[in-house]
C-alpha cells in the first residue's frame, strides 16, 4: 500500500466521523481551534480555508456552473492533507498556487453530508485550485427557464446555501465555524445581471462578466448568487431592491421602511458593518421567506402584500446583520444563537417602527405557532442547544430555535430590565463580531457580563433550564395581545351564532388579527359556515398569502370545494415551504392523497430542491 493511499484511507476514516481534530501535540493548529462539526468532513484544525476565489461560467442550457475555486489556506506544520466538503461535484483537476498538480481523492458519498474531497498537500502548501463543475441537481441551486419568470424572456438562477448546501456548488469546508472572505468572477450571457452576497454595483455593464469582492469573513452558507434579468431601484443612499423590472417598483414601495429599520437597529445594537443593505426579490419558487445573505438579503415575493403588513420578514433578515452574520452559530446545534437572537431583535425593530401593539401581536402569533409545533416534536427536539448527532442539519429548523430562543431573551430582558439588557446585547455583538461561537461560549459570556454583574437576579440553573431542557420553563410568561382578546370574543360570538359573518367589522383588522381569527377556528366547520365567511370576506381570493394559507388549510380540512381551484393555483405558483407544506400535510392527513400527488407532480419542476426534499416524504410517506 502506497503512502498516499494509506493517508487517504486514514483521513477518510476520520472525515467519515464528521471532521478530523488531530491530537498530535507537535501540530501547530491554524489560528484558534474550530469546534467539531458533525455535519462537515473538513479538517480546519489542520488545514483551514480562509479565502475563496471563484471563477465560474454560468451554463443555463446545461444547468451547471463550470470553472474553478482557488482556496487560500492556513496550514499546521504537520498537516498532510486538506479535507473539503462536496456534493455531486465533478472534479477535473487540483493544483497548488504554482500550478503543480496535487493528488486528490473523493471518498464515499453520504446522502446527507455529500462526499469528502481529500487533497494531499506538499510542503507548506498555502493555496489550492480546484477545477470543477456542478451537477444539474445541485441542492443549493435552482435553475428557472424563461417561462417561469415574470418577463418570460430570460432564465433565472439563484442559490440557497443554508444549512449545508453550499458544498453542492463550491468545494470548501462547509461548516459555519470556518469563516472565509471571498471574491468571484462570474460569466453569464450578455444582458443578464449577476448579484452576490458581496459588493454589488447596480450600474455595472451587462456585458457578460461580473466581479465581486467580500472583504468580511462569513460562514460558507452565506456565499450566495443570483442571475437574471434584474433591475435596481434605490430606497435610500444605502438600501435598494434588485428584482425583475415588472416587480421592482412595487417591491421598493413595499419595503420603503428598510432604512428606518436599519437606523433603529443601529441605535440599539451598534453600527451596521456591511456597507450596503440591499434586497434581491426572487421568483416565487424561493423555498423560504428570506435568507440573510450579507449585503443582499434574498426575499420571497410572497411578502409583497401591497400594505406593508408582512414586512417583519425584512426586519428579520436585516436583524441577521447583527445576529447570525456578525455573530454566527459555530455548528448547527447552536442555530438558536442565530435565529433566537434575530427573532428577538426583529420584535424590537417592529416595536420601534410600527408600535408596541403590532409587536405584541407578532410575538403572540410566534408563541401560538411554537406551542402547536411542540405538541408534535419529541422532547429532544424542544431543546435550544439541540443534539443533532446523526441527524440532517436541516432538521434543526423548527420554531424552537426561533421562538423559544426569542422568549428566552425576552425573559432576560424582563428580569434585568431593558436598559441593562440592551447594553449587554450590544456588548455581546461587539465582543464576538465576525466570529462563529458555540452555546457554551455564549453561556460563559452571559454569566460573566450579566449574571455575575447583577447577582441575585437570575440563576445559572434557570438559564440551564431554558437552554438545555425541553418545553417552556416555569419562568416563561406567554405574550398577550389586547387586540387578540377582542378577536377571541368576535370569533366566539360568530361560532355561537350570536352574530353573522357579514356583520363582523373587519375594516381595521391587520393581517395578524386575521391570522389569529382563522387559526383559532375549530378544525371542523360546516359548509354553511365556510360559505358565510367566504361570502363576507372573499377569503378564497385573498391576495395576502399568509391569510390565504390559513384559509386554504380550513378548506382542505373540511373539503370546501369552492376553494380548490385557488388551492391548486396556490400550490402550483408558490414554492415557499412555510406556505405550501402545511397544505400538503393537511391534504395527506385528510385522505386526499390523489389530489395532493397530482398537483405536487405538476408543480415539482418549479420547486427548489429544498422544497422537494421537505415535501416528498410527506406526499410519499412509504418512499413510493
Amino acid at each position: 500500500m502506497s503512502k498516499w493511499l494509506a493517508i487517504v484511507m486514514t483521513v477518510g476514516l476520520l472525515a467519515g466521523c464528521g471532521g478530523n481534530d488531530r491530537n498530535d501535540a507537535t501540530a501547530e493548529a491554524p489560528s484558534s481551534a474550530v469546534e467539531h462539526d458533525p455535519h462537515s468532513y473538513g479538517n480546519p484544525n489542520e488545514a483551514r480555508v480562509t479565502h475563496v476565489a471563484l471563477d465560474l461560467d454560468v451554463d443555463f442550457e446545461g444547468r451547471a456552473l463550470r470553472g474553478s475555486a482557488t482556496l487560500d489556506l492556513e496550514v499546521a506544520d504537520a498537516a498532510e492533507a486538506l479535507i473539503l466538503d462536496t456534493r455531486n461535484l465533478g472534479i477535473s483537476a487540483v493544483t497548488d498556487g504554482d500550478g503543480a498538480v496535487l493528488e486528490y481523492a473523493l471518498g464515499e458519498a453520504d446522502a446527507d453530508l455529500g462526499t469528502p474531497l481529500t487533497i494531499m498537500l506538499s510542503h507548506r502548501t498555502e493555496r489550492v485550485r480546484i477545477q470543477y463543475e456542478t451537477n444539474p441537481g445541485a441542492t443549493a441551486l435552482q435553475w428557472l427557464p424563461a417561462h417561469q419568470t415574470l418577463s418570460g424572456e430570460h432564465p433565472f438562477l439563484f442559490s440557497q446555501g443554508q444549512a449545508i448546501h453550499t458544498r453542492s456548488w463550491i468545494p470548501l469546508q462547509d461548516s459555519p465555524g470556518v469563516r472565509v472572505t471571498y471574491e468571484a468572477t462570474i460569466r453569464v450571457p450578455e444582458g443578464l445581471r449577476v448579484v452576490m452576497s458581496a459588493a454589488n454595483d447596480p450600474s455595472a455593464a451587462l456585458d457578460g462578466e461580473f466581479r465581486f469582492d467580500m472583504p468580511q469573513a462569513v460562514p460558507p452558507y452565506l456565499i450566495a448568487i443570483g442571475v437574471g434579468d434584474l433591475a435596481f431601484e434605490a430606497m435610500s443612499p444605502r438600501t435598494g431592491v434588485y428584482a425583475e423590472a415588472e416587480l421592482v417598483s412595487a417591491a421598493a414601495d413595499e419595503f420603503a421602511d428598510t432604512e428606518r429599520m436599519t437606523e433603529v437597529a443601529e441605535t440599539l445594537y451598534g453600527p451596521y458593518r456591511w456597507d450596503r443593505y440591499d434586497l434581491l426579490i426572487l421568483p416565487p419558487s424561493f423555498p423560504f421567506g428570506g435568507m440573510e445573505n450579507p449585503r443582499l438579503s434574498f426575499i420571497t415575493p410572497t411578502v409583497i402584500a401591497g400594505d406593508r403588513s408582512l414586512v417583519a420578514l425584512i426586519a428579520h433578515e436585516l436583524a441577521h446583520s447583527w445576529s447570525g452574520n456578525l455573530v454566527s452559530n459555530a455548528t448547527w446545534r447552536d442555530l438558536w444563537l442565530n435565529e433566537g437572537f434575530t427573532t428577538y431583535v426583529t420584535i424590537r425593530i417592529m416595536e420601534a417602527v410600527y408600535g408596541e401593539a403590532r409587536a405584541r401581536m407578532e410575538a403572540a402569533l410566534d408563541y401560538q405557532s411554537l406551542a402547536a409545533e411542540m405538541e408534535e416534536l419529541s422532547p429532544e427536539a424542544q431543546v435550544l442547544a439541540i443534539d443533532l448527532s446523526g441527524e440532517h442539519a436541516d432538521d434543526v429548523f423548527t420554531d424552537v430555535p426561533y421562538a423559544k430562543g426569542m422568549f428566552f431573551l425576552m425573559w432576560l430582558e424582563r428580569e434585568f430590565g431593558r436598559e441593562t439588557f440592551d447594553a449587554f446585547l450590544r456588548g455581546y455583538f461587539d465582543h464576538f463580531a465576525f466570529q462563529s461561537i458555540t452555546t457554551a461560549q455564549f453561556e460563559e459570556y452571559l454569566y460573566e457580563h450579566l449574571l455575575e454583574a447583577h447577582p441575585e437576579t437570575v440563576t445559572r440553573e434557570q438559564v440551564h433550564v431554558w437552554i438545555h431542557e425541553p418545553g417552556m420553563p416555569d419562568t416563561f410568561v406567554p405574550p398577550e395581545s389586547d387586540a387578540f382578546s377582542r378577536i377571541d370574543g368576535v370569533r366566539g360570538a360568530w361560532l355561537a351564532g350570536e352574530v353573522v359573518a357579514a356583520d363582523i367589522d373587519t375594516d381595521a383588522w391587520t393581517v395578524h388579527e386575521w391570522l389569529h381569527f382563522l387559526d383559532g377556528l375549530p378544525r371542523e366547520l360546516s359548509v354553511a359556515q365556510l360559505d358565510a365567511l367566504d361570502g363576507a370576506f372573499d377569503l378564497t381570493q385573498s391576495e395576502n398569502n399568509m391569510i390565504a394559507r390559513s384559509w386554504l388549510q380550513l378548506a382542505v380540512r373540511n373539503r370546501y370545494d369552492p376553494a380548490y381551484e385557488r388551492l391548486e393555483a396556490f400550490l402550483m405558483g408558490i414554492g415557499r415551504n412555510l406556505l405550501i407544506a402545511p397544505l400538503y400535510k393537511a391534504l395527506m392527513e385528510t385522505g386526499q392523497a390523489e389530489f395532493a400527488r397530482r398537483v405536487y407532480e405538476a408543480a415539482k419542476p418549479s420547486y427548489h430542491p429544498i422544497t422537494v426534499a421537505a415535501n416528498e416524504p410527506v406526499i410519499y410517506p412509504d418512499g413510493e
